[in-house]
């Protein structure tokens, strides 16, 4: 949905004449928004969700009926045409979170979460060799497992390169005991991240 917000606002810089018309979507999007998080304040109970869940119901019927009845309109200015175009297309996926409420309204936390291998190919010119990009992928991948399981990855991997060091420079016993969610409590509180360094981890 964000995507969508952001098509509108477009629509706003490049088309003083179309302004008025376009914020009014982004405010409507920012409505569907606010909707989505107070339904999901109280998930848990089951009796607000319900009406909650009916109010952004309501909202969302009456969006989608919105761009339904102005993308018929005829005469339709090519701007406003190809933003309310883009909706029609990827109505269905715009809006699964509302049979869905655990599926976010937008991918913002996975394009955050891409920015960090995104730079830093950058930075790095590529990996330059097939077996390089694979492994990698794979680093990446273990870093951002344990930064969502709220660990440090340096007090992790630290731990684990030392266990291999014990285990005579091979894979230590019982590697699955090393995953995040088979840690003991003890064990994550010792590699967790502080506060100060979660964020530049």
């Amino acid at each position: 949905m964000v995507h969508q917000r952001r098509d509108f606002l477009g629509v706003a810089a490049d088309w003083p004449t179309e302004q008025a018309w376009a914020l009014s979507w982004v405010t409507a999007i920012g409505e569907l928004y606010h909707l989505n998080d107070r339904r999901l304040e109280v998930r848990e109970d089951s009796e607000a969700f319900s009406q909650r869940d009916h109010d952004l119901r309501v909202a969302v019927a009456a969006f989608g009926q919105r761009w339904e009845a102005e993308g018929a309109a005829p005469q339709l200015h090519p701007a406003r045409r190809k933003v309310l175009s883009s909706l029609q297309e990827h109505w269905a996926g715009l809006t699964v979170f509302v049979e869905y409420p655990e599926i976010p309204m937008d991918n913002n936390a996975v394009e955050r979460t891409l920015r960090e291998p995104v730079v830093g190919r950058k930075n790095y010119a590529g990996s330059r060799a097939l077996w390089s990009g694979q492994l990698l992928v794979l680093v990446l991948s273990l870093l951002a497992t344990l930064k969502l399981w709220g660990l440090n990855p340096r007090k992790w991997l630290t731990a684990y390169l030392e266990a291999c060091a014990q285990a005579g420079g091979c894979v230590p016993a019982e590697p699955a005991g090393w995953l995040p969610w088979n840690l003991s409590e003890a064990q994550r509180q010792l590699w967790a991240s502080e506060p100060a360094l979660q964020d530049s981890a």
